[in-house]
């Protein structure tokens, strides 16, 4: 009797902490109708302040089709990397975040996971385009991208009826010079073409200077390091000179002295002034990428039309520019953090498949976000159709031009770039000369290099 008993409180005991322990079981990880746990979380930190709200579509399209939970932040323009370091040390860090090429990598690898046996990396068309260290592979470039000088044609066919016109088309444009002609004569001409200035304002206002201390610094960089042969990957890129500083400035004072702005009111002005002005026909030309399409479209009152929306190289003078065509690149990795759990590390890798590779992720990628994408799951005819996305796919397939491409992914920390923009805006106001300018980025340039 006594052994019975026993066994019976024994048994008891064990049906007791079975049925706890599968409770437990249940409640840790219960799985939804996908088969996905319905704790299933990941965290995406978003580099582009202009597409958030289309992230944020594709987190639900995803949750409703695999169950799993995206939260999607948005830094603000110019404060990416201080908002990653904030957001990497809380306790529920981004399980996946954009890193800025090579120099971005360096200072974020603790946290890159290796790539190299993920989904997405087997697709990369160009897998020189990732970012490797060794072995491994820690950056994957999410899109291609392009930028030069957006103008609207059907201004510029204004311009070209008038008399006296410079040029009879676009295809002369082929110099700085000729572009300086252009450009001055429109500004005498701007009542009869019915803009209120060439060129949409210098936006100069704190982290809306990028398109001027990044973009347009690129170009007299690109041609400094490929003149004196400088390995990016070497210490040869720790020092500049700057030798194409008057040619920067050549193209700097085309901007502001034929802009919508008057130069010492610039200091107020950001990205989005400038595109609604392009957008609202009050000028006809702006610097800025093919990802400004959706800003441009979007702008209440918008007036000019899809088909006059074209690029323009962005010439300063440096000679042999004639066969120079727009600026072709990346600075878009997308990296995930090793620091958190595999499970969320595999679960942020099936994500980034499934928009590069799904029906409903190609179709966010292609027709809402815009992107060019770098993968081959993605077919010829499953390009973004917006007119600046098909500008940057013609002028990569223009084999009479050398497209520049993005060295700024090597330029110094964001406090060198902020110096660089402040020095501009006191340039804009009267404040600084040009060489002073000049000094203050090789200075900087190598300080922070040597920092």
């Amino acid at each position: 009797m006594k052994k019975i008993i026993t066994m019976l409180v024994a048994a008891a005991m064990a049906f007791s902490v079975t049925a706890c322990s599968q409770e437990s079981s249940q409640t840790d990880s219960s799985t939804n109708s996908t088969g996905t746990s319905a704790k299933a979380k990941i965290y995406y930190l978003n580099f582009k302040p202009e597409i958030a709200e289309v992230y944020e579509e594709i987190a639900k399209a995803y949750q409703q089709e695999t169950g799993v939970e995206l939260t999607v932040v948005t830094a603000a323009a110019g404060g990416y990397e201080q908002t990653l370091k904030s957001e990497i040390a809380k306790a529920e860090p981004p399980t996946i975040f954009q890193i800025n090429g090579p120099r971005g990598y360096a200072g974020w690898k603790e946290y890159c996971a290796d790539l190299k046996d993920t989904q997405l990396y087997q697709h990369l068309t160009d897998k020189s385009l990732a970012i490797t260290d060794g072995n491994g592979v820690y950056g994957i470039p999410n899109v291609v991208e392009g930028y030069g000088i957006i103008y609207n044609d059907a201004i510029m066919q204004r311009y070209f009826s008038t008399p006296g016109a410079k040029v009879s088309s676009m295809e002369e444009i082929r110099s700085f010079e000729t572009l300086k002609e252009v450009v001055e004569d429109m500004t005498a001409k701007k009542e009869e073409l019915g803009i209120q200035g060439v060129f949409a304002s210098t936006s100069l206002s704190p982290g809306e200077d990028w398109r001027w201390h990044t973009h347009l610094a690129n170009i007299p960089l690109y041609y400094e390091f490929t003149e004196n042969d400088i390995d990016l990957s070497g210490d040869g890129v720790n020092t500049i000179s700057l030798q194409y500083s008057r040619q920067l400035q050549n193209i700097f004072d085309l901007y502001l002295n034929n802009s919508v702005t008057e130069p010492k009111l610039l200091g107020s002005k950001q990205v989005a002034d400038s595109m609604a002005e392009f957008a609202l026909g009050q000028c006809a030309m702006v610097q800025n990428g093919n990802w400004a399409y959706s800003q441009i479209s979007q702008v209440d009152g918008n007036t000019v039309q899809a088909e006059d929306i074209k690029f323009l190289p962005i010439y300063t003078g440096i000679a042999g520019e004639k066969d120079q065509g727009i600026c072709i690149g990346t600075e878009n990795y997308l990296a995930i953090n090793r620091k958190v759990s595999q499970e969320k590390q595999q679960l942020s890798a099936d994500f980034l498949y499934w928009l590069y590779s799904s029906e409903t992720g190609k179709d966010f990628v292609v027709n809402r976000l815009g992107f060019i994408a770098p993968f081959d799951t993605f077919t010829p005819s499953e390009q973004p159709d917006d007119p600046l996305a098909q500008e940057v796919i013609r002028w990569m397939n223009t084999e009479e031009v050398r497209n520049i491409p993005w060295y700024f992914t090597i330029f110094p920390n964001q406090a060198f770039k902020d110096d660089f923009g402040a020095t501009l805006l006191q340039y804009a106001q009267g404040s600084k000369n040009w060489d002073q300018v000049t000094q203050t980025v090789v200075t900087r340039w190598t300080e922070e290099f040597g920092s």
